[in-house]
């Protein structure tokens, strides 16, 4: 599992993002994906379910150290649709991660599949430097 150094995440305690958390343009529920995160020798892994979304409908950002997802979805009806019942509510996704300065931001990659978005954070390079010391 990721340290809690290297990756902190936003949560909420529940699946609808809280109007308060964010200002939104589009009159639609947003929920946040859940994400499972894991590490690997040299990168950390996001994985989130983001289903209805599809690539052009993906936006990924990364200002001031956050990395904030907003997938967009559009629902689809079929011709002469009349719902009878639902469980199941459509509407956006929207979640950030506030990244460390252990990952290497300029080399993250997203890739999306069947509604799972999976975003590779690669380590940065530990740097080491002899600093010289001046006297006087």
């Amino acid at each position: 599992m990721a340290n809690e150094k290297e990756l902190q995440i936003q949560e909420t305690d529940k699946q609808e993002v809280m109007e308060s958390g964010a200002e939104r343009t589009r009159e639609r529920l947003a929920f946040v994906p859940r994400a499972d995160i894991y590490e690997t020798n040299d990168a950390i892994v996001v994985v989130t379910d983001m289903p209805g979304v599809g690539e052009e409908d993906l936006d990924i950002a990364l200002e001031n150290n956050i990395l904030t997802i907003n997938g967009y979805v559009e629902p689809e009806y079929p011709e002469g649709y009349s719902l009878g019942y639902a469980e199941y509510r459509i509407g956006d996704y929207q979640r950030s991660f506030t990244l460390s300065n252990k990952i290497d931001q300029s080399k993250i990659e997203a890739t999306l599949k069947d509604g799972v978005l999976r975003l590779h954070l690669p380590l940065a390079e530990p740097t080491t430097r002899k600093i010289a010391v001046r006297t006087g």
